[in-house]
């Protein structure tokens, strides 16, 4: 099953960091997305784009889990060329992430 089955994403950025939350539409499914969503998934997932460390924060009064993805916007915002400098679609990618079905 894809992420985006059980959770919602935010993104922001400073510099050439992007920060990712994700936050389960029921916080019932926060546990579940604290076990399989961890910061070796997400750098798995994101591969060759995030060239730095992935971090990962939890936050279970919200039922969020925020990730900051270190050199993950190709110089940040005013030295990158990319088509997406603020790293807003990356939410979006994240989402696509495969997490196995729940039982």
């Amino acid at each position: 099953m894809k992420l985006r089955e059980l959770a919602h994403a935010r993104t922001g950025d400073k510099g050439d960091t992007s920060q990712i939350s994700v936050i389960a539409f029921d916080p019932g499914d926060y546990a579940y997305l604290a076990e399989h969503v961890t910061a070796d998934r997400v750098r798995a997932h994101f591969g060759e784009i995030v060239q730095g460390k992935v971090l990962r924060y939890e936050l279970p009064g919200l039922g969020a889990l925020n990730f900051v993805l270190e050199g993950a916007l190709a110089g940040g915002v005013t030295r990158s060329l990319s088509l997406d400098a603020h790293g807003k679609c990356l939410s979006s990618v994240l989402l696509e992430m495969e997490v196995p079905e729940r039982q």
